[in-house]
C-alpha cells in the first residue's frame, strides 16, 4: 500500500477502505507517512468530502492510535457532554451537578481554554484547592460513590488528532467538515462515555457561524456516534451573544452556584436543562424528555443539585464553602463601567470579541503557554433586546489593571446599539440522526 495511492483515489472522490484509512493514519502516527503527503490527503479530504462509513474508520483509526479510558467498572450509563465552544459557557458546572443529583454518572475528562473559549478546568482552578489530577483508580472510585467527578484529558488521548489537527492548522483544512466531526468524536469515544449529548454552538461566538453548517456538522457527528454503537444526539444553542452574564474564571463559577441556587441567568439554566434532559433520558432515568426535565428543575428547587456541586468539589480537594462565600475566590482589585455611547435598543454582539476582551484582561490565553488572571473578566449587563440609555452601564469589567482603554473600545465596537433587534432563538435544532 502507498499513501500516494491513496491520496489520487480521494482526489477522484473515491471511498478510501477501513484497511487504508488506518494505514494512513498509523502510519502519520509514527511518522512514517510524512507532512507532505498528509496534507495534500487532507486537501483531498477537503474537497471531496467523505462518507458516513469512511467517516467512521478514521474516528476509529485516531480512537485507536493512543490510550482509550476505560470506564467498565463505573455503575450505570455512563453519559459524556461535549460543547465546540463559546463565550460566557459555564454549561459543564451546572449541568454535572444536575445530572449527577439523579444518580446520572458524570466522568468527565475535560480541557482548559484557548482564544477566545474558556476551559472548564480553568474555572474548576479558581475553587482554592481543586484538584483536576486525580489518578483513575481515584477518577473511577469517586464517580461510582458519588456520580460525579472532573479531570484534565490524559497526555496520550487521540495522539493522531493533535498530529492531524496541528496541519490542519497551517493547511487551511481545519473547515473540513468530516476532519472536524472526526476529530471531537475520536475525543469523547477514547473518553469512554457510552453516551454523548453534542452542544453545538453557532453564530459570532462560534466555530459555526452558519446555522446550516451547525446542522450539518451536527449531523456528521451523531452519524458517527450510530456508526461506532454509540448513543449520541446534539443541540444546535446560539452564540451570538455570550452565554449567561458572566465571562471570566471566578465570575463564571459565581454565575454557576447562583444556576445551581435557581438565581441564575435564564438562557443558561434553559440550555442546562435542555441537555441535562437529554443526558438523563439516554441514561435511562427517564422516559421523556419532559420527565427528565421535571426531575432536574425538582433537584434545582429542593438543593440537591446545589449540593452535589458541593460535594463535587469537596472530592476533588476544594473547598465547598465557595457556595456561601464568593470572596474565597481570585478577586479582580478593580471594577469599572463600559457605558453606553447613545440610547437605544442592544442588537447585537460581535461575540467573538467579547472573549477576545476577557483575554485581554488576562481570562483567557493567547497561546498555550500564557498564564490566567481567574479573578479577571466580564459582566455583560445588557443582552440583545435591551433598551438601553445613554451613559447606562453595559459592561462591568473586573480588571487587575487601571489602563482598561484597548478593553472598552473593543468592547463598544463589539456591542450594537440601535433601534429594532431580532431575537434568535436559544435553542435552534436538537438533532437525533
Amino acid at each position: 500500500m502507498r499513501m500516494v495511492d491513496l491520496i489520487e483515489k480521494k482526489q477522484h472522490g473515491l471511498a478510501l477502505t477501513k484497511d487504508e484509512i488506518y494505514y494512513m493514519v498509523n502510519g502519520f502516527t509514527d511518522g512514517t507517512v510524512p507532512d507532505y503527503q498528509m496534507s495534500a490527503m487532507a486537501m483531498a479530504i477537503y474537497f471531496k468530502d467523505m462518507s458516513d462509513v469512511e467517516r467512521s474508520y478514521l474516528t476509529m483509526a485516531m480512537v485507536e492510535s493512543g490510550d482509550q479510558i476505560d470506564l467498565s467498572a463505573i455503575n450505570g450509563v455512563k453519559v459524556d457532554k461535549h460543547s465546540t465552544g463559546g463565550v460566557g459557557d459555564t454549561t459543564t458546572l451546572v449541568l454535572a451537578s444536575m445530572v449527577a443529583s439523579l444518580g446520572v454518572p458524570v466522568a468527565k475528562m475535560s480541557g482548559r481554554g484557548l482564544g477566545h473559549t474558556g476551559g472548564t478546568l480553568d474555572k474548576l482552578e479558581a475553587i482554592p484547592g481543586f484538584k483536576i489530577e486525580i489518578g483513575m483508580d481515584d477518577f473511577i472510585k469517586l464517580v461510582n460513590e458519588n456520580q460525579i467527578a472532573v479531570v484534565g484529558q490524559t497526555g496520550n488521548l487521540t495522539p493522531a488528532d493533535k498530529k492531524i489537527y496541528a496541519l490542519r492548522d497551517v493547511t487551511s483544512t481545519v473547515q473540513s467538515l468530516p476532519l472536524i466531526a472526526s476529530s471531537i468524536m475520536s475525543k469523547k469515544i477514547a473518553s469512554g462515555a457510552d453516551a454523548i449529548v453534542l452542544d453545538v454552538k453557532v453564530g459570532d461566538g462560534a466555530f459555526m457561524k452558519t446555522p446550516e453548517a451547525a446542522e450539518e456538522l451536527a449531523h456528521a457527528m451523531v452519524r458517527i456516534g450510530k456508526q461506532v454503537d454509540r448513543q449520541v444526539m446534539a443541540v444546535i444553542s446560539d452564540m451570538n451573544q455570550p452565554l449567561g452574564v458572566a465571562v471570566g474564571n471566578t465570575l463564571e463559577v459565581i454565575e454557576a452556584i447562583e444556576t445551581l441556587k435557581g438565581e441564575g441567568p435564564e438562557d443558561l439554566m434553559e440550555l442546562c436543562l435542555t441537555l441535562g434532559s437529554q443526558m438523563v433520558v439516554l441514561a435511562g432515568k427517564a422516559q421523556t424528555i419532559e420527565e427528565a426535565r421535571q426531575m432536574l428543575q425538582e433537584n434545582i428547587d429542593n438543593g440537591k443539585a446545589l449540593a452535589k456541586f458541593q460535594q463535587f468539589v469537596q472530592n476533588q480537594g476544594g473547598n465547598p464553602e465557595v457556595v456561601n462565600d464568593y470572596s474565597l475566590m481570585p478577586q479582580a482589585s478593580i471594577q469599572q463601567m463600559v457605558n453606553a455611547p447613545k440610547s437605544g435598543v442592544v442588537t447585537g454582539f460581535d461575540c467573538e470579541n467579547i472573549g477576545i476582551a476577557a483575554m485581554w484582561l488576562g481570562a483567557g490565553r493567547a497561546t498555550k503557554d500564557s498564564e490566567i488572571d481567574l479573578g479577571v473578566g466580564l459582566k455583560i449587563l445588557k443582552k440583545i433586546g435591551d433598551t438601553v440609555e445613554a451613559g447606562e452601564p453595559l459592561v462591568e469589567v473586573y480588571s487587575s489593571k487601571e489602563d482598561i482603554n484597548n478593553v472598552e473600545k473593543l468592547l463598544l465596537e463589539s456591542i450594537h446599539i440601535g433601534e429594532e433587534a431580532v431575537i434568535n432563538p436559544l435553542i435552534h435544532k436538537i438533532i437525533t440522526e
